[in-house]
């Protein structure tokens, strides 16, 4: 069983202000580390770490968020000072942040910049282990119908049917898609044959009354929007 550390180790013998449940509650949880917040779930550490030092840890094994998030729970749990209780509660609070990401159209507000549109599929994208290709609809004012899952596998403008990407449009009626792939590399640079599927997929756009916005690439914890490179559009 593993014992609460001793008390040279203990949250509570850190400074005030540099306790994770005090400073998240005076600063908010954007400025807490990744190991404070994890250090919130685990509550406790173990014997010579405190719970902030146990986060590290852990993330250091798994090596980092990505890692942690794609680990099955089996292994997070054989951890030492994590166990089954501790590992099912970082697995939770990973699927609820993966859940607000999936937030229904009704509560998200209009897409007007490549980064609202990274920021609403960047968290479950960059753990992708292989390349898939998503399409984002939108209405008339820019706010998401939905998040269509068309491409998983290597893609390349050969490979993939343009007539599938507009299918999920034309059946709901949106008014302008913005197409997002994923580099499991981590690097969102795009390549030639991302640039030549930008333009088939706009060519087909114009056709069909379905404007193409953006191409976006996630890499990890990054992306590039092939329209403020001014390639392809």
């Amino acid at each position: 069983m593993v014992k609460e550390t001793p008390a040279t180790y203990r949250i509570m013998d850190l400074n005030m202000d540099d306790r994770p449940r005090e400073r998240l509650a005076e600063h908010g949880a954007s400025s807490l580390s990744n190991a404070e917040l994890i250090a919130i779930l685990l509550r406790v550490g173990v014997q010579g770490e405190n719970a902030v030092q146990l986060g590290q840890r852990l993330l250091t094994e798994f090596g980092g968020l990505k890692g942690l998030q794609q680990a099955p729970l089996q292994d997070v749990q054989k951890i030492h000072g994590i166990g089954f209780a501790k590992a099912t509660q970082i697995k939770a609070a990973i699927e609820l942040g993966q859940r607000l990401s999936k937030a229904t159209p009704q509560e998200k507000p209009p897409i007007s910049s490549p980064e609202d549109a990274a920021s609403l599929v960047m968290y479950e994208m960059s753990a992708l282990v292989q390349e898939e290709l998503w399409v984002l609809l939108l209405d008339t004012r820019n706010r998401v119908i939905s998040i269509e899952k068309i491409y998983k596998g290597s893609l390349n403008s050969s490979m993939v049917r343009v007539g599938e990407l507009f299918k999920p449009a034309i059946s709901r009626n949106a008014a302008s898609i913005i197409i997002v792939h994923n580099h499991p590399s981590g690097d969102p640079s795009p390549s030639p044959e991302d640039v030549a599927l930008t333009r088939n997929i706009i060519q087909s756009g114009k056709m069909l009354d379905v404007e193409v916005l953006d191409h976006l690439v996630i890499g990890h914890g990054k992306y590039v929007s092939l329209k403020d490179k001014g390639l392809g559009f």
